[in-house]
């Protein structure tokens, strides 16, 4: 399958930062800040409902497509059992978090809207832990990856990857399923994983052990400048770098793990660091991450499509 984000001559959108806004903003509990659960009552579809609202109306207002996420980063096996899921309810929550998404697109007008099964590490997205093999990584991550897919999200996705291993254990339990599958690694303030590694020599072993098996790959859950340098120095990876899903803050992950208030940034500064961004890696897909919400993403949409179409700005 190709991707439609790949083809297009405009950015597709995605949301932002989906637990730090129901946490921050909302004032939703989120145990091991999973949203996931929040499917399980009536009260917690209704304020994802309304989480996801707020970005299809950007991408309707800019007439741009939509990577639309499920909200199961969480929902993998060990995060599940925390939470009190066992492998069937964990396979029937991934089901109905791609049906959800599924539809709230088809309650709208886009030009593409592309259903996204979001997984995420097997440990924390900003440190490295425990750490599995390709092939452990793999059986871990299978089950998620065949309830998305059975349930017909059009493609895959693992958010905060902090070493290799686990990133192309989750290429090859994605390729299992035939989906494509999308790669979006951490970076710390100097630009390098969690896990010490380069960021282009992540994208290199990746592609080197899964026979370039991934779509194209991401960087999320650090602010532009964390990155820049490396970006800057116009390295030959950079090309399968296609999408940014930016944190609102400088601070380093350390820093943001103790905050006890959200730092939303300098929203119109992102914007401009996005449109620099943009020229220099010719962005597919642009969205945010932690304390980042709607208006970070339609200040984005704005900077990187120019003058809108007409209608109220969201």
């Amino acid at each position: 399958m190709r991707l439609p984000q790949l083809t297009s001559d405009r950015p597709f959108l995605t949301d932002g930062g989906l637990e730090t806004t129901l946490v921050f903003h909302d004032g939703i509990d989120l145990p091991e800040f999973a949203a996931f659960p929040l499917l399980d009552s009536d009260e917690g579809v209704e304020a994802l409902r309304r989480y996801y609202a707020a970005y299809l109306d950007i991408a309707e207002h800019h007439a741009l497509g939509i990577v639309l996420d499920t909200p199961t980063w969480r929902a993998s096996l060990d995060w599940g059992a925390r939470l009190g899921y066992d492998a069937a309810r964990l396979a029937d929550v991934n089901r109905r978090a791609v049906e959800f998404v599924d539809r709230l697109a088809s309650a709208r007008s886009l030009p593409h809207t592309v259903l996204n099964g979001v997984m995420g590490p097997r440990g924390d997205g900003y440190q490295v832990g425990a750490t599995m093999s390709a092939t452990e990584a793999a059986t871990y991550h299978a089950l998620q990856a065949r309830a998305l897919a059975a349930a017909g999200a059009d493609m895959i996705s693992a958010l905060t990857m902090t070493y290799t291993a686990e990133a192309i254990g989750i290429v090859r339990a994605a390729s299992a399923v035939d989906r494509p599958v999308v790669i979006s690694f951490t970076v710390e303030t100097d630009g390098r994983l969690p896990s010490g590694q380069p960021l282009g020599d992540a994208v290199h072993e990746v592609d080197d052990a899964t026979d370039n098996g991934a779509a194209y790959f991401m960087i999320n859950c650090a602010h532009p400048t964390h990155f820049a340098e490396i970006i800057d120095a116009q390295p030959s990876w950079a090309a399968r770098v296609s999408g940014i899903r930016a944190n609102a803050s400088r601070l380093s992950h350390d820093e943001l793990d103790a905050a006890t208030e959200l730092d939303r940034g300098d929203i119109a500064e992102l914007a401009r660091l996005y449109q620099r961004l943009h020229a220099q890696l010719d962005l597919h897909v642009v969205g945010g991450c932690c304390g980042t919400d709607h208006e970070h993403v339609a200040a984005i949409a704005a900077a990187l499509t120019g003058p809108t179409t007409g209608g109220a700005r969201p």
